[in-house]
C-alpha cells in the first residue's frame, strides 16, 4: 500500500513539473510575441550591416527582391517594410529591397585594348558589344580597338551595345607565284621563304621518279597566282 502511495506520488510530482515548464515555455513565448521594438533605419546599409543591425531587435531579415537605383550603389538597401520608426513585435521579418546599381552607365575608352580586353572592359561596365567592323590600317596592329561608337565618356542606359571598330593591320603587298620553285633544294627555299616572311603551311614527301631527294616537285598556290605574306604555301618534296 505504502509503495502504491510512493508511486502515486512520484507521478504526480512528474506531471507537476512537466506541466509547470510548458506553462513557462508557453508564458515566456506569449510575453514574447506581445512585445514590440521599433524599426531602426536600413536604407543605404548593406544586407550584413542590416542584418547584424536587426538581431539586436530580435528581428529576421528577408530580402524581397532588387531595383535600380540613381542614388544607390549595388547591393545597398533601398526600401524597407515596415518602415523605419515602426513599432512591431519582435520575431516579425522585416523585407529589404536592395539596389541594382544606376540604370546609367559611362561608356569606357576602349581605344587601342584587344577586343578581349574591349569585351572584358563592357561586361564589367553593363554594356554589350555591338556591331564590330574591321578595316586594314597602318595606325594599329591587327587585333586593336581603333574607334568606338558610343564615344568614350558618354553616359548611356545599361546593357545598350557599343560599336567596334576593329584593326586588321596594314594592307600586305601582293606578289605572284613564281614557278622557280619547282626543282629547286627545299631547305634552302623553305629558308628564304620564311626569312622574307611567307608561311610555309604544309610540306608533304613524295616519291617523284628521276629527282634525288629534297628537291620541290610541286606548288600551291601555283605559279601565276597572286599572293600575300600571310598567304599559306604548301609545297611537295620529293623523299
Amino acid at each position: 500500500m505504502a509503495k502504491k502511495l510512493l508511486y502515486n506520488l512520484a507521478v504526480s510530482s512528474l506531471l507537476f513539473v512537466i506541466l509547470f515548464f510548458l506553462s513557462a515555455v508557453i508564458f515566456s513565448q506569449v510575453v514574447l510575441k506581445s512585445e514590440t521594438v521599433t524599426v531602426p533605419n536600413l536604407i543605404g546599409q548593406t544586407v550584413g550591416q542590416a542584418r547584424a543591425e536587426l538581431v539586436k531587435k530580435d528581428l529576421p531579415l528577408v530580402q524581397k527582391g532588387t531595383e535600380s537605383s540613381d542614388r544607390w550603389e549595388k547591393g545597398l538597401i533601398v526600401r524597407q517594410d515596415p518602415a523605419a520608426g515602426s513599432r512591431i513585435r519582435v520575431t516579425k521579418a522585416v523585407r529589404v529591397t536592395t539596389s541594382l546599381g544606376s540604370e546609367k552607365v559611362t561608356v569606357p575608352d576602349l581605344a587601342g585594348k584587344s577586343l578581349d580586353e574591349a569585351l572584358t572592359m563592357l561586361q564589367a561596365g553593363s554594356l554589350v558589344k555591338g556591331v564590330l567592323t574591321q578595316v586594314h590600317t597602318p595606325r594599329l596592329p591587327a587585333g586593336r580597338i581603333l574607334d568606338q561608337r558610343p564615344a568614350p565618356g558618354a553616359v548611356v542606359e545599361r546593357n545598350s551595345r557599343v560599336g567596334l571598330l576593329l584593326s586588321q593591320g596594314d594592307t600586305d603587298d601582293r606578289y605572284i607565284m613564281p614557278d622557280l620553285l619547282v626543282g629547286l633544294v627545299a631547305d634552302r627555299v623553305i629558308n628564304k621563304l620564311k626569312v622574307l616572311g611567307f608561311k610555309i603551311a604544309d610540306i608533304r614527301y613524295v616519291y617523284y621518279p628521276g629527282q634525288p631527294a629534297g628537291i620541290i616537285v610541286g606548288q600551291s598556290p601555283r605559279e601565276g597566282f597572286p599572293v600575300q605574306k600571310r598567304s599559306r604555301i604548301s609545297l611537295e618534296v620529293s623523299r
